[in-house]
């Protein structure tokens, strides 16, 4: 039992020594992609560095006679420095996402350096409505929508002469595309903002406009409706007036 463990543990151990920490990268669709090996790189005389992906394709070698070697799908894309064996490649895609290898090779595989690079597209734009305002004296209740063209969140503030606090209603969620979409307070602002690992755009609106908006636009609609309804009651009086005289004359 006790050789078991040891084993076990030998096993573990070297397991560990032999795996190298993956750093993921988050790249905005159209952008590029730069990655450095960010240690000393030594090439034994017979063996090549090379950048692979997903285990399986090269994008860059370069042989023991130092001459940079692009692999076809890549060439016009990618820059290569044979000094800081550094890669850079522009304008990515979502094919482009994968895990990324600094390796040397020869007799056996030398990784160097791993990462797993993830493309996304920009979030996209994000609207603040308003629908409700309570007034009272004492306090001001507002409920907001926060909305992106595939998702949504409610919710309800209120605020009194010194404070506003976020009282119900969801002040976070994921969306179908994987962003983050989110209202919030910040200092005098409602702030309804769409982000993701490489982009964010947001909406904001005023909390002492809102509050101090509800009243007035109440009392305008009011106005049109009595300036209306006044309006109507001259018109129909004027046509009652003229129907009774002409029947008057008759």
């Amino acid at each position: 039992m006790m050789f078991t463990f040891v084993m076990l543990g030998l096993l573990l151990c070297k397991e560990l020594a032999g795996s190298s920490a993956v750093t993921t990268v988050f790249v905005q669709k159209g952008k590029n992609l730069h990655l450095d090996v960010n240690k000393p790189v030594v090439i034994p005389e017979s063996d090549e560095f090379r950048w692979r992906v997903n285990d399986i394709y090269n994008v860059v070698r370069l042989p023991p006679d130092n001459k940079t070697k692009i692999v076809d799908p890549y060439k016009g894309r990618v820059e290569f420095s044979v000094q800081s064996h550094s890669l850079l490649l522009k304008n990515v895609q979502h094919s482009d996402s994968g895990d990324y290898t600094a390796v040397i090779s020869g007799d056996k595989n030398q990784p160097l350096t791993e990462y797993k690079v993830i493309i996304q597209d920009p979030v996209s734009p994000v609207q603040l409505s308003v629908n409700s305002v309570s007034n009272s004296t004492e306090s001001c209740n507002l409920t907001v929508t926060c909305s992106t063209e595939d998702s949504l969140i409610n919710s309800t503030f209120r605020c009194d002469k010194q404070t506003c606090n976020q009282e119900g209603g969801e002040q976070s969620k994921n969306t179908i595309s994987g962003s983050s979409l989110r209202v919030y307070l910040f200092n005098d602002f409602i702030i309804c903002n769409h982000s993701n690992q490489v982009s964010w755009t947001r909406d904001m609106k005023e909390i002492r406009h809102l509050c101090t908006a509800g009243p007035q636009s109440i009392s305008l609609c009011l106005v049109k409706t009595v300036v209306f309804s006044v309006g109507l009651i001259i018109m129909v009086s004027a046509v009652i007036s003229v129907h009774l005289m002409e029947r008057l004359k008759k």
